[in-house]
């Protein structure tokens, strides 16, 4: 039964009707006692408090209903253990704080940036690359990791457009280390791994320039182009022998697709290696979360669904649904905008909670004015905050970058 309120078309549904991304007006309970409460319901958990309130009616208003991601597939085996249950472990050595990390993770990222800029250059001038100095990068950045690897994940989330070749094998060489250490990995492979990920894409900066910014769809021609790359970069590694068989092999098959789709050699299953495997999920999830001359970014958790969506087909199926573990339903240094109007940036994440991560919040929407910075945790019982969406900067004319050293490094 619908009935006109103002300009809205409103609906009575049952309990059971109700699902994530509904817009909820009022709702009553078992005693028909109206309650007027209104906002979307953001996920499962929500419904669940519903039905322990005893909530047996609401009225919703279908037009402002929203699209979710089915995310509850990829978390099913993040639980909370009571407190009780909870097998001890041995302690561990304490990282160091997001805040006192931060300062060195963004010089490390500048010079990062300098070296993959320096590296770059020679190849263009046909001269050889120090491998050794590229390992000494890509270790620090690795201590930085196991130090706090929030802070690396914050500065990979601070792209510029001019700078996507430089700053995406960067990214992928963090979000590599970030994976790597979430599996357990030891910690001289992760070395390894992390420069094979910021190598991984030299070869492209042989290719024409004109052809890697083109903004309309490429030619057979110009794709095959595209694709020689691969080759460009084995070639180019082929006479530094220092490097690594696992750092050559993430340059090899970072394109290989499980389904024999990929590129160059149309390898299949079984014959990608692991780290093949995982490369190639971190790759694609940094190109699609990455503004691009030919297309926009899109956010951490739309990237998420596509990752899944291509599983076990293209990805496999068990490595992404690791990653997105790993990487929490929003990552740190994703832009969020609250449901009380604040805008603010994912801090840390809530391993028990991954709905509820921490925010560190810096501006208010509905005052329009920057307001003190503050950090909430999203589960806790004194803040009614809920993540409403992810957003980009210019959606409200914001200088990220600015707030991000005002709010973390200064």
């Amino acid at each position: 039964m619908s009935k006109s309120v103002t300009s809205e078309t409103t609906k009575n549904i049952s309990i059971d009707q109700l699902k994530p991304g509904m817009y909820v007006k009022s709702f009553s309970d078992n005693s028909n006692l109206n309650i007027k409460s209104e906002g979307y319901i953001s996920c499962q958990e929500s419904i669940t408090q519903l039905r322990k309130a005893k909530i047996s009616h609401l009225v919703i208003v279908p037009e402002k209903e929203k699209q979710t991601v089915n995310i509850e597939k990829v978390f099913a085996e993040i639980k909370t253990i009571p407190p009780a249950r909870e097998k001890k472990s041995p302690p561990i050595k304490p990282g160091l704080s997001l805040d006192n990390e931060i300062k060195k993770a963004s010089s490390l990222y500048k010079n990062a940036k300098s070296l993959q800029e320096k590296i770059l250059g020679q190849i263009k001038q046909k001269k050889s690359i120090e491998i050794t100095d590229a390992q000494e990068t890509t270790d620090a950045m690795v201590d930085s990791i196991f130090r706090n690897q929030d802070a690396l994940t914050c500065m990979s989330r601070l792209q510029t457009k001019d700078s996507y070749l430089i700053e995406h094998s960067l990214n992928v060489s963090i979000l590599m280390s970030v994976f790597a250490k979430h599996l357990g990995f030891e910690r001289r492979l992760i070395q390894e791994l992390a420069l094979g990920a910021f190598l991984h894409d030299i070869g492209k900066v042989l290719l024409p320039n004109d052809m890697l910014s083109k903004r309309s769809a490429l030619t057979a021609k110009e794709q095959n182009i595209i694709r020689s790359h691969v080759a460009l970069g084995l070639k180019i590694l082929e006479d530094s022998p220092s490097i690594s068989y696992i750092a050559m092999n993430m340059v090899r098959e970072h394109h290989e697709r499980l389904d024999g789709s990929g590129y160059p050699k149309q390898l299949k299953g079984d014959e990608i290696s692991q780290y093949g495997r995982m490369i190639a999920i971190i790759d694609s999830y940094d190109a699609m979360t990455s503004e691009r001359p030919y297309r926009k970014s899109v956010h951490p958790i739309n990237a998420f669904k596509t990752l899944i969506s291509e599983s076990p087909d293209r990805y496999d199926e068990e490595l992404v649904e690791k990653f997105i573990q790993c990487m929490g339903v929003y990552p740190v240094g994703t832009l969020v905008k609250l449901n009380s109007g604040k805008l603010g940036l994912i801090s840390r994440l809530n391993k028990q909670k991954p709905l509820h991560p921490y925010v560190r919040v810096f501006y208010n929407t509905r005052l329009n004015q920057a307001i003190p910075i503050e950090e909430i945790n999203l589960s806790g019982s004194k803040y009614k905050d809920q993540i409403d969406c992810c957003i980009r900067p210019e959606e409200f004319n914001l200088n990220l970058l600015g707030f991000f050293k005002t709010a973390f490094i200064d």
